[in-house]
């Protein structure tokens, strides 16, 4: 039962063009095509590339936080405390108004301590600025790494230049090495965000993260599968070309490099707007969603292979509005870029205002709290 339900998922009809069909990707006279047991490479690759992250963080990216400066603040850690601790591991983080003036009853803290606890504890989990720099080191040298290859890989191919020829003799087209090579260390990279996925920084675009490298991996493996191999080599080299950009100016960013940072994301910004919003839909989405259609009568995997294509198009549009509202927002005044997706660091002056109009309001408890600071002075306004 087993076989035959496998039969039907894997059946010629669904992932090819009629007259065509798994059998045409049987080696033959020298000829080698893409097999389903290649896949199986990525994850020893996945794997490797953990390990050679880890070295390259402690050996390469920590000495060069160093010499570019990279500091973290010094954070002061939120003082033991049996009723708010239990709060924010379990029921929120940021909790309302009236729940921090329940919890200063509980508690026996101003509602000002409350709130300072609060910010304090939520600044213990953000990562710090090495640990960022780093991720953003590694990331970098992979994406101009893979790019700079991946250019070197299709610079001399015909599709590189007229896209139409990724269907020529499809899907007869024999299998190069360096395409077989590109394939595995893109997929083996991708599967180790995966992997590392709980340990790297989790931005506030994190669910957009993950749907983005699902949708990846899917496409980079079905394109394998079924030899949609010139197009996939031309969406990897795509993906690649703006990423670098952007893990550099996080970098620059860390360090404090206002000017270097700033070019470096102009620079992003601009290659991924070209290459995101006007390469990928306009040629190459074309090629493998309108062309098609003069060539073959549309089938199951067709329509696979292009929706996913429009899931990233899609999240390519979400990340094109973050980056025009950081253009807009550092232009006009030349500040430095944020990136808009990453928590910063609550200062001790946020929300001071509030919580000291609370005190004046009769609100805050007079004297020492039990693993709370003391109360401020209401007769003057100095900030701790």
């Amino acid at each position: 039962m087993l076989s035959r339900l496998r039969e039907q998922i894997w059946a010629d009809w669904i992932w090819f063009p009629e007259g065509y069909g798994w059998a045409d990707l049987t080696d033959h006279d020298g000829k080698v095509y893409p097999k389903t047991q290649d896949l199986w490479v990525t994850i020893p690759i996945a794997l490797c590339f953990l390990v050679i992250r880890q070295i390259f963080e402690r050996t390469v990216a920590t000495p060069l936080a160093s010499i570019l400066g990279v500091t973290d603040k010094k954070r002061v850690r939120a003082s033991p405390n049996p009723v708010l601790e239990p709060y924010f591991c379990s029921t929120s983080k940021n909790p309302t108004q009236s729940s921090i003036e329940v919890l200063s009853k509980q508690s026996g803290c101003s509602v000002r301590q409350v709130q300072r606890w609060f910010r304090r504890r939520r600044n213990q989990e953000r990562p710090c600025k090495l640990k960022k720099f780093r991720e953003a080191s590694w990331r970098f040298t992979f994406y101009l790494v893979a790019f700079l290859a991946g250019l070197a890989a299709l610079i001399d191919k015909p599709w590189f230049y007229d896209m139409k020829q990724v269907w020529e003799d499809f899907p007869k087209m024999p299998l190069l090495p360096s395409e077989y090579w590109y394939y595995m260390i893109e997929l083996g990279f991708y599967l180790s965000l995966i992997f590392s996925i709980a340990s790297d920084v989790k931005r506030k675009d994190f669910k957009e993260q993950i749907i983005h490298h699902v949708a990846t991996i899917s496409l980079i493996s079905f394109s394998w599968l079924v030899n949609y191999i010139r197009a996939g080599t031309l969406i990897m080299l795509v993906h690649d070309s703006s990423d670098s950009f952007m893990e550099a100016a996080k970098m620059f960013n860390y360090a404090g490099w206002r000017n270097t940072c700033n070019i470096m994301f102009t620079t992003f910004a601009a290659v991924f707007i070209f290459t995101r919003l006007v390469i990928l839909p306009f040629w190459i989405i074309h090629t493998t969603c309108v062309y098609p259609l003069t060539l073959y009568r549309p089938f199951l995997g067709f329509y696979f292979f292009n929706g996913l294509m429009f899931v990233l198009q899609a999240l390519h549009i979400f990340w094109a509005i973050l980056i025009i509202r950081m253009v807009v927002k550092f232009l006009p005044g030349n500040h430095i870029v944020e990136d808009e997706r990453s928590d910063k660091d609550e200062t001790e002056s946020e929300d001071e205002d509030g919580g000291h109009e609370k005190l004046q309001n009769g609100h805050a408890q007079n004297g020492h709290a039990q693993n709370c600071h003391t109360p401020l002075n209401n007769n003057h306004s100095k900030k701790d």
